[in-house]
């Protein structure tokens, strides 16, 4: 019985610590932040969410690329952070900015963590656009300290469905996500068949080997707070690869 009760402990213990750190409006976190892409963000575009067109699929230039101790293997794309520049104040403006997760910071092991390295193991680092990095510091300091916290992802109109690949290999990447914003589990169903889990493929790219063509397809997509949203029909069964449709969102629900 001891045992049981401390196994009980120790489960419960896990489950609150996972929520703490998952939990949206927390407590700030330290890390550092750097910035890329030019003064128009350009060379932020595509990257390893696989958003594309950050213009054009509403992220702008408000997009941060995440080190691997932030980046979750692709799972954190999505997901809207905060950060204010401290404890620098030669470098430091005042004001506090909110990004979205749209990128990879990759380690460089041939530098030091302290000298080059910002994005190895296990530092926290936020590879900022260039012109939400110059809204926290100064062009000329390069990299500053900052705080961190998630937030709840703001977003205008309905998720977006984009359905690339082709028969037998349905490629669906999700966008414009609110809420907590980074999807962990997907699930699709045609209207001949059941609902059928999809596997990420990579970013928030999400992949069904199910043949669909020809008929209207729904999507249940559960993001990393455990909320649940499904869009019925959300394509007619006249779909076409390539095309995007609008589903709901979290704040629908």
């Amino acid at each position: 019985m001891q045992i049981m009760g401390n196994l009980m402990l120790l489960s419960i213990i896990i489950i609150l610590s996972f929520r703490t750190s998952h939990s949206l409006n927390g407590g700030w976190q330290n890390a550092h932040a750097t910035f890329y892409g030019g003064e128009d963000a350009t060379g932020t575009m595509g990257g390893a969410c696989g958003y594309g067109n950050l213009y054009s699929e509403g992220y702008g230039t408000s997009t941060a690329a995440l080190s691997s101790s932030l980046f979750n293997n692709g799972l954190s794309c999505g997901a809207c952070y905060q950060l204010r520049c401290v404890d620098d104040q030669k470098w430091c403006l005042h004001g506090i900015i909110t990004v979205t997760a749209t990128n990879y910071c990759p380690p460089n092991y041939a530098l030091a963590n302290d000298n080059g390295g910002w994005c190895n193991p296990p530092l926290r680092h936020f590879d900022l656009s260039q012109p939400a990095f110059l809204k926290i510091a100064q062009y000329r300091a390069g990299i500053v300290p900052v705080a961190y916290r998630r937030v709840p992802c703001v977003k205008q109109g309905g998720m977006r469905f984009t359905i690339n690949g082709h028969s037998y290999f349905n490629l669906v990447l999700i966008t414009n996500v609110g809420g907590a914003g980074d999807v962990h589990s997907v699930a699709i169903k045609g209207s001949k068949t059941g609902w059928q889990t999809m596997t990420r493929n990579w970013g928030q790219n999400w992949q069904s080997n199910s043949y669909l063509d020809g008929q209207s397809l729904s999507f249940r997509v559960t993001a990393s707070d455990g909320r649940v949203v499904t869009s019925y029909n959300v394509a007619p069964s006249a779909w076409r690869f390539g095309q995007t449709f609008r589903g709901r969102q979290f704040e629908d629900i």
